[in-house]
């Protein structure tokens, strides 16, 4: 009778297994949302790692669940990137070789209990530590951190106040573990069912415990998404119109979404003067994105700008962190052919250099973000420390229309908010729009991508300081360091084992007696 499992014995078999078991996390993030599922999406993929022959294969099966993932859950980039984002999976997708290695090391063969106690803490780790390596923006950033998939629930928004998006995709891990265990080691089911106790512990605590933003005030905040428009021209005049239906509601601020203004200001005092009027009739200030050469440097900027009733207020801030590929191509000179099999950016974007904060009158300090800024958690942390009331993120996903990009990147400005304990304002072009209160839960209906309207959002103001605002990115120093712990008693296990084992026997001398010339041989 046939083993159940020979098929896998085909290093491709097993290596497709590998890359769709991979790919299974991406349920758990918008527009599936079935948050519920990350905590078990890793474990097909770890009892296939657990499995591996030798510790070679084990870390292959990491590489293709790796490209699994990566491909899956940024499968959208598909007709801008074409055949190119594969090679982009197949590079990063290495990333999780050493996890998977380290996935048979703890859990293959029948590990015991104190090898699953360590699998508990080194895997989660192992995992944060992939997650930090490719948020490095030109790897792309922290697109799909496993975390982010729990923006909806509400206990997990208080811990990403505690330790941000890496404490919840630490405990996530760490549940898939457990849950592993469960299922193929039966002998260590004890410590496996500790670890989901002292999850829940944690997450109680947090719960229970943790500093809340208190509410202080409350803003009105019109966002204006003015849909699918051809041309920059007949955009603005759109944006126009719906603006300046919001005469006699009393926002205290208008936010306009990425590249809302096609010229640069400087160079179109016409289009300055209409937005001052708009001002002037809404009463509120105006918060617009340029994306067009600057006049007073060379190059393509996109910047948020304050426009208020007399013109421009002086207030900008250029995006600092671009999109690879889509406003710049890294090493342009060796990857510039990637704008012939895709939508690559044709000319790079230039970068900001410092965030700001913005006095939008009616007392209101306000820190923008632009687009792909909204996944990185230490740039809305930056700007919550240095005095930010509301986050404001100006965004456009046109390019990825009824895909699961906007209401992914929609779903990031939740985590956001709960991390920094600051309302945050994500307005876009054509959709996804939402706003979110300061503990991450939604306010209002989201603006979806067949709207184009302009709505007020009464938005909570919020004073004090979440812990993750206080103390960083902690839980990945927590896991940096227990993986160094585990590699030095590694070495020193190892070390051990090599003063144990006993020298083998020289060999013995020979005499003249035992010559074989003496005995004629």
């Amino acid at each position: 009778m046939k083993d159940p499992g020979h098929w896998l014995v085909s290093p491709w078999r097993r290596s497709v297994v590998a890359a769709l078991t991979g790919a299974l996390p991406v349920l758990a993030f918008p527009a599936p949302s079935w948050w519920w599922f990350a905590y078990l999406a890793l474990v097909p993929w770890m009892l296939l790692a657990r499995s591996a022959p030798t510790g070679g294969r084990a870390a292959l099966d990491g590489w293709w669940g790796g490209f699994g993932f990566l491909v899956a859950v940024h499968h959208w980039l598909l007709p801008s990137l074409s055949v190119f984002i594969f090679l982009i999976a197949a590079l990063l997708g290495a990333l999780w070789a050493p996890w998977g290695w380290l996935v048979r090391r703890f859990l293959g063969g029948t590990p015991g209990p104190g090898r699953v106690a360590g699998a508990l803490c080194v895997l989660p780790s192992g995992w944060l530590m992939v997650e930090l390596v490719r948020s490095w923006q030109g790897l792309g950033g922290p697109w799909g951190l496993l975390g982010s998939s729990q923006w909806q629930v509400t206990p997990a928004l208080r811990l990403a106040s505690v330790g941000g998006v890496w404490l919840l995709s630490f405990l996530v891990v760490t549940v898939n573990v457990a849950v592993t265990v469960l299922i193929a080691v039966r002998a260590a089911r004890v410590p496996a069912l500790a670890g989901l106790v002292a999850t829940a512990a944690v997450g109680s605590a947090a719960w229970l415990w943790a500093p809340r933003p208190e509410v202080t005030d409350r803003v009105r905040i019109a966002v204006v998404q003015p849909g699918v428009v051809t041309g920059p021209d007949q955009r603005f005049a759109r944006e126009e119109r719906l603006t300046r239906a919001l005469a006699g509601q009393h926002p205290d601020l208008v936010v306009w979404g990425e590249s809302s203004v096609g010229h640069d200001l400087a160079d179109r005092p016409d289009l300055t003067r209409r937005l001052a009027a708009l001002s002037r009739e809404t009463g509120a200030d105006l918060l617009v994105n340029v994306d067009a050469p600057r006049s007073d440097r060379p190059g393509i900027y996109k910047s948020s700008v304050l426009v208020g009733p007399d013109g421009l207020t002086g207030d900008r801030y250029d995006k600092m962190r671009l999109v690879p590929f889509g406003e710049y191509i890294p090493a342009r000179s060796l990857l510039g052919w990637a704008t012939s099999v895709g939508k690559a950016a044709g000319e790079d974007r230039r970068r900001g250099t410092e965030q700001v904060l913005m006095d939008v009158g009616h007392g209101l300090r306000i820190g923008p973000l632009i687009c792909f800024e909204t996944a990185f958690p230490d740039m809305s942390r930056h700007l919550a420390s240095d005095g930010a009331q509301v986050l404001v993120a100006q965004s456009s996903t046109s390019s990825f229309q009824h895909s699961w990009a906007p209401p992914q990147h929609a779903s990031l400005a939740a985590l956001r908010a709960a991390e920094t304990g600051r309302a945050v304002v994500h307005a876009t072009l054509t959709g996804d729009s939402a706003v979110y209160g300061a503990g991450g839960r939604g306010i209002g209906p989201w603006l979806g991508t067949g709207a184009d309207t302009a709505r007020v959002f009464e938005v909570p103001v919020a004073t004090g300081t979440t812990l993750y605002v206080r103390f960083g990115d902690w839980p990945v120093r927590g896991a940096l360091l227990v993986l160094a712990g585990w590699a030095v008693a590694e070495g020193a296990r190892a070390l051990r084992l090599r003063r144990s084992v006993p020298a083998p026997p020289a060999p013995p001398a020979r005499t003249v007696r035992d010559s074989p010339v003496r005995h004629g041989r």
